[in-house]
This record gives C-alpha cells, sequence and structure tokens, in this order.
C-alpha cells in the first residue's frame, strides 16, 4: 500500500517518523506493506536530520498524482491555495485522502468533500482538529445516535497556556513571550490570540456535530487581548475560570424539537462562537491547564463526556494522520472506499450573536458616591437585564470599580444597556465585558 506525503514541515516530519517506527505493526495490521513512496517538498537539498533516501523526495506534485501505485495521499501543506487544489486533484482520480488542514476543511469542507464523492475516493480530517485527541470519528460514528446539545472546547493550546499562566500570576505579554520561547505560539500569534484557529475548529465540529453546514465565516470570534489579570482575579472571587472556549449548541428552546434530529419538523438555529469566558471552577473544562485541549460534548443519550489530550505539535498530529491512513488503506483494501461523504444535510441559520442569550461578567470604572448603583441599575432593569450579583472595591479617591455579573440576557439588550450605561456622567469607562458559560440552559 503506497502513500504520498505532501510537505514535510513539522507535521510531515512526524507522519514519517511514526510510520517508519510502526511499520511492520501496521503492516501486520493491514495484511500489506505500508509504504511511503514520494514526498512532495519545496528543496530536496535540504538538511532534515531524517534517514529518507534521496530517490523519495520529489519537487513536483505529478510525481504524486499520477503515479498509480500511490493510493493514499497525505496534504500537510496547510492553507487554502495550493493544498485546496492538490487535494482536489487527488481525490478527482480515486486516490484517498488524509489532511490536517482545518482552514482548508473549516472553509472548503462541502467542496473537497463533494470531490471525494465524485472520486470514489475517502476524505479523513481527524487530525484537523485538536491534534491527537479523537474526535471528529466519536462525533460521526460512536455518537450517531445522540441529539448533540452542545459542544464546547478548549481547542487552541497557546490561548490556553497564556491564560493558565495569567492565573498563576504573570500579564498577559510575559505569558506571550514564554509561549513563544516554548514553540506553543508563532513569532506572529495572531491566528491563536485572536480566535481564528479555534474559529475554524469549532465550524468543523458543529458541522459534524449537527449535520448542517457551517464554516469559518460563520463564527463570531473574539480574541484574548481584552482579558488583564483583575478580570482573572475577580473571576476566581467569584468561583470561575476565564477560559477561550469555542461554543457550539442547539438553541436550548428547540433541543430535542424533531427538527433537531434532522428528521424534520421546525427549523433550528445553532450558535458558533469562539470568545473568552468564565466557566465555573467545578466544571470539567476549567481544569485544563497550560497547552492543553479538551472537547466537553453534551448529548441526550450518552449525557456528558469530555476528550482531553495534547491539541497541537508535530507527534500528536502525527498520531492522528497515521490513523487516518490505517483506516484508508483498510478501506481500500475492503473495496469500501467513498464513504466520507458531506452529512450536512439541514440547513440551519447560524444566529448573529446579538440574539444569543448568556449570563454576562461586566467590569466598570465608576465614582464612588451615594446614588451610582441605582442609576446604573435602572438602565439595566430598562433594558432587560437582571443582576445576580455585585462586588464593588475602591480602587483610589472617589472611584471604585464595579463587578456585574448578570443573569442569562439577550445579548443584544445588554449592549445597548451598555452604550447608555457608558454615556452617564458617574461612569468613567466599561473596562471589559464578558459571558459567563454553564449548563445548556445558562
Amino acid at each position: 500500500m503506497k502513500v504520498g506525503l505532501l510537505g514535510l514541515g513539522t507535521v510531515g516530519r512526524g507522519v514519517w517518523q511514526l510510520i517508519s517506527r510502526e511499520n511492520e505493526v501496521l503492516s501486520n495490521r493491514l495484511g500489506c506493506d505500508l509504504q511511503i513512496k514520494k514526498i512532495l517538498v519545496n528543496d530536496k537539498s535540504k538538511e532534515r536530520g531524517l534517514a529518507i533516501a534521496p530517490e523519495l523526495l520529489t519537487t513536483e506534485a505529478k510525481d504524486i498524482l499520477e503515479d498509480e501505485e500511490i493510493k493514499i495521499v497525505v496534504e500537510v501543506i496547510g492553507g487554502t491555495g495550493v493544498a485546496r487544489e492538490l487535494v482536489k486533484q487527488a481525490l478527482s482520480r480515486g486516490k484517498s485522502v488524509v489532511t490536517a488542514n482545518k482552514e482548508l476543511m473549516a472553509s472548503f469542507g462541502q467542496e473537497v468533500l463533494e470531490a471525494a464523492d465524485l472520486g470514489g475516493a475517502d476524505l479523513l480530517f481527524e487530525a484537523s482538529v485538536a491534534a491527537g485527541i479523537p474526535i471528529i470519528k466519536p462525533l460521526r460514528e460512536s455518537l450517531v445516535g445522540n441529539r448533540i446539545a452542545r459542544v464546547m472546547g478548549i481547542i487552541n493550546g497557546t490561548t490556553n497556556f497564556i491564560l493558565s499562566k495569567m492565573d498563576a500570576g504573570q500579564n498577559y505579554e510575559d505569558a506571550l513571550v514564554k509561549a513563544q520561547e516554548l514553540g506553543y505560539a508563532e513569532r506572529d500569534p495572531a491566528s491563536d490570540v485572536e480566535g481564528k484557529d479555534a474559529a475554524a475548529k469549532i465550524a468543523i465540529l458543529a458541522s459534524i456535530a449537527f449535520n448542517s453546514r457551517v464554516t469559518a465565516a460563520d463564527v463570531y470570534t473574539e480574541g484574548i487581548g481584552s482579558i488583564s489579570s483583575v478580570d482573572i482575579m475577580y473571576a476566581r472571587e467569584l468561583g470561575y475560570a476565564v477560559k477561550l472556549l469555542a461554543v457550539a449548541k442547539v438553541d436550548a428552546d428547540e433541543f430535542g424539537q424533531p427538527g433537531a434530529s434532522g428528521a424534520g419538523g421546525a427549523p433550528v438555529s445553532l450558535e458558533a462562537r469562539v470568545h473568552p469566558a468564565m466557566i465555573p471552577l467545578d466544571h470539567p473544562l476549567a481544569s485544563v491547564k497550560d497547552a492543553y485541549n479538551a472537547i466537553f460534548v453534551e448529548g441526550d443519550a450518552v449525557g456528558n463526556l469530555m476528550f482531553f489530550g495534547q491539541g497541537a505539535g508535530s507527534l500528536p498530529t502525527a498520531s492522528a494522520i497515521v490513523a487516518d491512513v490505517f483506516q484508508a488503506a483498510t478501506n481500500i483494501l475492503g473495496s469500501v472506499t467513498g464513504q466520507s461523504a458531506c452529512t450536512c444535510f439541514n440547513s440551519w441559520p447560524v444566529k448573529s450573536i446579538e440574539k444569543i442569550e448568556t449570563s454576562f461578567y461586566l467590569l466598570l470604572e465608576a465614582a464612588d458616591r451615594p446614588g451610582v448603583l441605582a442609576s446604573i441599575a435602572k438602565v439595566f432593569g430598562d433594558h432587560d437585564v437582571s443582576i445576580s450579583n455585585v462586588i464593588q472595591k475602591q480602587t483610589e479617591a472617589g472611584i471604585a470599580e464595579v463587578v456585574f455579573m448578570t443573569n442569562k440576557v439577550m445579548e443584544g439588550n445588554l449592549r445597548s444597556a451598555l452604550t447608555i450605561i457608558e454615556s452617564l456622567d458617574v461612569v468613567d469607562k466599561v473596562k471589559n465585558v464578558m459571558r459567563v458559560e454553564v449548563g445548556q440552559d445558562g
């Protein structure tokens, strides 16, 4: 069973290492020899520290795409340019494709899955979300008997590492530098800290969990740049941890209705969002520290599940890729390829953020004198914002920090209230607003 490898960067090297190391076991379990026949690289003379025979390297994609012996193509180039075209070409030739490309699947998943269907080939992408943590196959297969209510997770290790260090007392800037030193963050960390990486991943998970196409562009996205050590301090005082959460859920009022199962009935609306959020300290996700990832899944039959592990890195990602290669090879040997067609048979709309209901944490700086809280509370009351908790601390003469915790409220109402509150003479500024994520009804 011959494999072509598109790319030999960090993940590509991991794939080579695992297939080479586990070749005997893989081959024995398959009943045939599994070999990487060709590897596409930009520069064949580059030193890579791997014992790879020079004749395996090529700078021409056609040496893989046009080789009829190569039945499986592994794409680890990344991006949505060259990679997209090479994946489509491979599928059109009937070659099964394994990819770790979250951008490709989040933005062009339907297109490449349809190409797989037309080519009668498999397209497997377990490594595109949470690296070595199995989550896509469980959602597609193991949990198929469930109506999934919510998928919520920490699916970016960089931001979780930064927030963990801030929780331990570091400021944002120092935590980011440390993440870069350890290789958890790129020199340009924008995709991670702005939430774009997590948005692509939750789009993929939402599409699978709810059988309805969600793209990265549909996901409301906020990064962690607004989070301060003060916010984390107040969160802990109130019994919460701060995490960058990726959330996909069915509207709570519609969950369990006929439409929620895809069997017909009233249309169901979805939520798909990435943003910093406060989560109760006793929630399983609150204890996920440093660069680890975790995905929390709520199903009506199975209850609550959490998938935890290393969500990035060469070998964790390669682990998922090799598992997909093994599955692709098994399907080819059993003549059952073409089983990975798009399962997005629903067309459910994704709610705008203004229509979503959650609880909120609000941090204001206001005058420290009688009547201030009453004037702010009146504005909240006029906009149907119910307050569950208030903390007031004097920071300097005549100035106080005021923390409001709200009950569940429609975000559009809260934003309207804050626009008026910011204009009050007694309010210096709204320092931060953060959502609070709790149970399915919270």
